[in-house]
């Protein structure tokens, strides 16, 4: 068994206070480098054995004036003893670039109070009276309201190495918060060489100075010492954020195609694969537009090799008519759907789980498809092995469902070791028995031998259109409702295949807490604080969608209530007109009491951020209250 570091690491003095966890928020101007600085700072703890998770701070434009409130960008990081899924609460100790930045965090609730600020302190001796009023303001609010104020001279340290100190604070600060948190200076240097291989030591070099100069003002300017103690890991991991889990999946799976068009949030995901996927054998198509893009993937897939296309909401709507083909002609395909706020152009920064209906139904006509949640970053590694040999197996559509939060946020997991298994099997090429048809379809599972153009005998025209087994066009009413019936049927013969839903938790009691997605850790926290008080609570995290797992209803009926928790909108008995009979719900919500015929009450928010555990929890007190 691995042992916690509780005695302090080579080269760090033992008078830091210990915590269990903390909160830091990195916040800048765009294009200053805060976000760089918090995943550097997470990646440095995750080696060292730390719990993290990371929260990327984006503002709604994409280039914001500088110094303005709504313009905050930069990096949350929960540090922890122990494994974390979710960002936490508010900030135990915030950077801010500038006041104004510092101003959108206070008035977003994120700080706790009494929160630890280091401030630039530039801004005082501004030449501008307006600017210099504002800082002074500010940090007087602060001082005067319990907030422990520490000024730091960034400027004028980073002045020292950098002709440009927006080129350089971040480094300075992380060296900061490296002494300030204990953390290992070597590691540090090595972290700051991996950021910056790629521009050499010209650039290394002096982003290594910055580190060592702000943890050396830490050492001789700051009274804070905190440590968390670590468990050093023992086997390898790795740390990145759910986009790259994504590329990875992709290539692990055996994918060797993906089509995209660029998106907020999902363009990482396709910009890390179109750096490295050739090199596997892959390729990165970047098509004219949304529905090329989904065109170009059901093509390759036809053509036998199972292919991905990356989108977000709006392109997810752009692709609807294509997917409906890939369903018609049952042509395996993955796709994967980075939701972001809604509806139209909506919050294409923010996060939100909005398109979990759209994915299940949204189609002209019955279009049946396997939709999946993913629950954290390693499970979006994983996720895209799983639902490409789905696709494989039954000939379908499989819907992936990440969203914001998941595609920036950095979780460490066991690096994995490749498996045979992840991959297809080689395209079987060998001829057609005769007699055989393109949808010769199972009686029981609706399943089909798929036949790959080329093969000896096997030679039929592909068609959209309403077909029969032998993929002639056919307008029959009874030859429409058997192929309607045989997509179908193949949802039902996946989900015999499906573990039961598993509970969190308490077993039985007072209160049921279902979910699925990237709320994953949040709710589980919040049910863990409950119980903690002598409440009998459960969760259940669903990561399939549609179809769903066995045995939901009964774990249901074991609870006196139950609850669907979600990061999309609902509305609220007793808001204006809001009634028993006009009630819009959740989107799980609205599918669970359809399904289990259960009375569900359900709690959504659409703040554009990640669900926190501390509001889940209130949530859930006023509930079992």
């Amino acid at each position: 068994m691995a042992t916690r570091l509780d005695s302090p690491p080579p080269g760090i003095d033992d008078t830091a206070t210990v915590l269990e966890e903390h909160i830091i928020d990195i916040v800048s101007d765009s294009g200053e480098g805060a976000q760089k600085c918090g995943q550097s700072l997470a990646g440095i703890a995750a080696r060292m054995g730390n719990g993290i998770w990371t929260v990327e701070i984006i503002p709604a434009e994409i280039q914001p004036p500088a110094r303005s409130i709504e313009g905050a960008s930069g990096n949350r990081t929960r540090l922890a003893t122990g494994p974390v899924g979710n960002g936490g609460d508010a900030a135990d100790l915030v950077v801010a670039f500038n006041e104004q930045v510092l101003l959108g965090r206070l008035r977003a609730q994120e700080l706790k109070p009494g929160c630890i600020v280091l401030m630039e302190n530039m801004w005082e001796s501004n030449p501008d009276p307006e600017i210099a009023a504002s800082y002074v303001a500010v940090r007087d609010e602060l001082v005067a309201d319990g907030y422990q104020v520490y000024e730091i001279p960034m400027e004028e340290k980073c002045l020292e190495y950098v002709a440009d100190p927006r080129r350089g604070k971040n480094m300075f600060v992380l060296g900061l918060l490296c002494r300030i948190y204990s953390l290992d200076l070597d590691l540090a240097r090595e972290q700051v060489a991996f950021t910056f291989a790629k521009k050499g030591d010209r650039v290394i070099l002096p982003n290594q100075q910055l580190l060592q100069a702000g943890w050396q003002w830490a050492e001789e300017s700051l009274d804070l010492r905190f440590r968390i103690p670590a468990t050093p890991p023992r086997e390898p991991r790795v740390v990145v954020n759910g986009n790259t889990a994504i590329g990875l999946g992709v290539m692990a799976s055996g994918m060797e195609v993906c089509a995209m068009y660029p998106i907020t949030p999902a363009t990482s995901a396709s910009h890390y694969l179109s750096e490295i996927f050739e090199k596997v054998g892959g390729v990165v198509h970047q098509a004219e537009d949304e529905i090329a893009a989904c065109a170009f993937a059901i093509g390759a897939s036809y053509a036998g090799k199972c292919a991905v296309t990356i989108t977000s909401g709006p392109g997810y709507s752009l692709k609807q008519e294509g997917i409906g083909l890939a369903v018609m002609a049952e042509i395996p395909l993955v796709i994967v759907n980075v939701q972001r706020g809604g509806p139209s152009t909506g919050q294409p920064t923010k996060a939100e789980q909005g398109d979990l209906l759209t994915s299940v139904f949204g189609s002209h006509g019955d279009a049946p498809k396997v939709v999946m949640g993913v629950g954290d970053i390693e499970d979006c590694f994983y996720s895209i092995i799983t639902a490409r040999r789905i696709a494989e197996t039954f000939n379908m559509v499989v819907v992936v469902l990440t969203d914001a939060s998941l595609a920036t946020a950095q979780q460490p997991f066991i690096r994995p070791r490749f498996s045979e298994d992840w991959l297809a099997p080689p395209i079987d090429q060998s001829p057609i028995p005769d007699g055989a048809e393109p949808y010769e379809w199972d009686r029981d599972s609706g399943l089909a031998r798929r036949f790959i153009p080329g093969q000896p005998k096997g030679m039929h025209c592909l068609t959209g259109l309403a077909h029969d087994r032998s993929s002639t066009v056919a307008y029959d009413p009874s030859i429409n409702q058997e192929g309607l019936r045989n997509r179908s049927m193949k949802l039902a013969a996946f989900q015999k295949t499906l573990m039961p839903a598993a509970v969190v938790g308490d077993q039985e009691g007072e209160l049921l807490v279902v979910g699925w997605g990237s709320t994953k850790g949040a709710i589980e926290e919040a049910v863990e604080r409950v119980r903690a008080d002598g409440h009998r609570a459960g969760s259940m995290h669903l990561k399939f969608l549609q179809p769903m797992a066995p045995g939901i209803a009964e774990a249901m009926q074991r609870f006196e209530h139950v609850m669907a928790v979600e990061n999309n909108y609902c509305d609220y008995v007793g808001d204006g007109l809001i009634d028993n009979e006009n009630r819009r719900y959740t989107n799980l919500a609205w599918m669970l009491r359809a399904r289990t015929l259960i009375d569900i009450d359900c709690w959504g928010e659409v703040r554009g951020q990640p669900l926190k555990p501390g509001r889940i929890e209130e949530v859930l007190r006023e509930k079992l209250s």
